[in-house]
């Protein structure tokens, strides 16, 4: 997709988003947009589904309940993106930078979180993840080395389920 008409597709959302009978929703799914500077863009509600958006910078971009479904965002620029709401279920999110990102209720079941920074603030609060991502958190978790009492039980108590995940072997929690 060339800049010219990605600018007219974003100029009649945005009129979209002021009022529904004018311009028209971002339909963007399935669209290349590999290294699109997008950063700042209110891409609101906006259909993204299956979109390429790999190395793309969406810093600061606003996708409260964008359809990001099967979106390839390998390597994306997500820090501060507003993503609350999104559907972002079965998304490459691989090398995604998600510092500061707003994930409130987004649902990120099936996606592909692989070396991308997970917001350790309230904006992760109420996302939606699955079984894979919940063992690679607690797998994380599990990596540190921290000899407080408290920590020592959460890991025990959570040591199990953080070997199922797919990283277990990786950060080296087989080998206790």
């Amino acid at each position: 997709m060339d800049a010219t008409e990605l600018k007219t597709i974003l100029d009649n959302h945005k009129k979209w988003l002021a009022s529904p009978d004018c311009g028209g929703r971002a339909d963007l799914c399935g669209a290349n947009l590999r290294g699109a500077d997008l950063s700042g863009a209110d891409l609101r509600v906006a259909n993204l589904r299956g979109a390429d958006l790999s190395g793309a910078d969406l810093s600061g971009a606003d996708l409260s309940g964008a359809d990001l479904c099967g979106a390839d965002l390998h390597r994306a620029n997500l820090c501060g993106a507003n993503l609350r709401g999104a559907d972002l279920s079965g998304a490459d999110l691989s090398g995604a930078d998600l510092r500061v990102a707003n994930l409130i209720g987004a649902d990120l079941r099936g996606a592909n979180l692989d070396f991308s920074c997970w917001p350790l603030w309230c904006g992760s609060k109420s996302v939606k993840i699955d079984r894979r991502i919940a063992a690679q958190l607690a797998a994380h978790f599990c990596a540190v080395a921290c000899d407080d009492p408290d920590y020592q039980a959460a890991r025990a108590a959570i040591l199990e389920f953080a070997k199922s995940s797919h990283r277990a072997v990786e950060l080296g929690l087989t080998e206790e």
